[in-house]
């Protein structure tokens, strides 16, 4: 398995880093807190969900403004400026229609922008997310106090080799993780942000609010949410699924914020996104649902020929093989730059099980 890095510009002038692996129909992951591309790339925290989801479909993830591989010398954080990179990534990345994953307070901004965006959004999954946050949730003096406490953790320990103040996020994050995982969670905070942005984007995220979006939501979605979550309530995934029309609410087992491997949780969640989500069919049903001429145009794909070159070996028009090529996507489930990488892939399948003795 291995990841492309390219970096696309948000409409404010950020520079954001984006990762795409696998084959299939696309999948977008919001960007959230806490993440660098290639830090977490052989992460014991984030690998089962690279693998995961990436299992029969394309994923495109990205480091949120101010952290990982983006840009971090950054001080705007707001729901309009993360639905801005979101809309930035996915146009970079060329995908048409896709499925959104939003996972903590990506699923906010997920809730955004497929309300901006339903002709863009197929599916969307929420997991560990929330329609308020903190403050807006409980504006009371109390609460005002146990966040100004955590900001303060932030600014004094995030950059700290000492990883005692960062501890504490981690444990409420994995409450249930190994040693080993807990250190890597301490680490990733150090090296994900530095202490003043991270502060900054800790106290935006108090302010989220989607409320009033939620039942504006016209895409299918499924909202899973873990009982015993310490980051994000359980309440507030019930909240999502309620407000949602037609949502679909799945409860799940545990106390981690971030779903470990062995947990039966994590198997739970799997099964349900495969079942929600497309995928891309298996080379059988590949040599079933395609014509003869597609089958020569796949060829043409696994050989690295342009829709031009394709044509005229073929002797058709240019659009004759679109025409030839959009078919396909439909029939496969796929799309854009993606669905051609795809194509490519599945050609190169079908030639190599034709050949004599494969």
């Amino acid at each position: 398995m291995t990841q492309s890095i390219r970096f696309c510009t948000s409409a404010d002038g950020v520079r954001l880093a984006f990762g795409v692996h696998g084959s299939g129909p696309p999948l977008v992951r919001v960007a959230t807190w806490l993440t660098h591309l290639q830090y977490d790339w052989d992460s014991p925290l984030w690998h089962h969900w690279l693998g995961g989801l990436a299992d029969g479909r394309t994923l495109v993830r990205y480091d949120e403004r101010g952290s990982g591989v983006s840009d971090r010398d950054v001080t705007r954080f707001s729901m309009d400026a993360w639905a801005e990179d979101l809309e930035a990534v996915v146009d970079a990345a060329g995908v048409e229609r896709f499925s959104l994953l939003g996972l903590s307070n990506g699923g906010a901004v997920a809730v955004a922008y497929a309300v901006r965006h339903p002709e863009r959004v197929s599916h969307l999954v929420l997991c560990g997310g929330l329609a308020r946050g903190r403050l807006r949730r409980d504006p009371s003096s109390r609460a005002r106090a146990e966040a100004e406490a955590l900001l303060t953790l932030i600014r004094i320990g995030w950059g700290q080799s000492n990883p005692a103040f960062r501890r504490i996020f981690t444990t409420l994050f994995v409450p249930e993780a190994t040693h080993e995982q807990m250190t890597w969670f301490d680490e990733m905070q150090r090296i994900s942000a530095a202490p003043e942005t991270a502060a900054l984007m800790r106290l935006a995220r108090e302010e989220v609010d989607v409320t009033d979006l939620l039942a504006q939501v016209r895409t299918p979605t499924l909202v899973m949410h873990a009982h015993g979550d310490a980051a994000v309530p359980f309440e507030q995934g019930r909240e999502l699924a309620s407000a949602i029309p037609g949502a679909r609410f799945v409860p799940l087992e545990g106390r981690n914020h971030i779903l470990l491997a062995d947990e039966p949780a994590w198997g739970v969640f799997l099964r349900e996104l495969n079942d929600f989500l497309p995928t891309l069919p298996s080379d059988d049903t590949t040599d079933e649902l395609l014509t003869l001429r597609e089958t020569e145009i796949l060829r043409c794909v696994a050989a690295g020929l342009t829709n031009q070159q394709i044509a005229d070996k073929l002797f058709v028009s240019v659009r004759t093989v679109e025409r030839h090529l959009g078919n396909m996507y439909t029939k496969l489930g796929l799309q854009g730059r993606s669905g051609r990488a795809a194509i490519a892939a599945r050609a190169a399948s079908l030639i190599q099980r034709q050949r004599p003795g494969a």
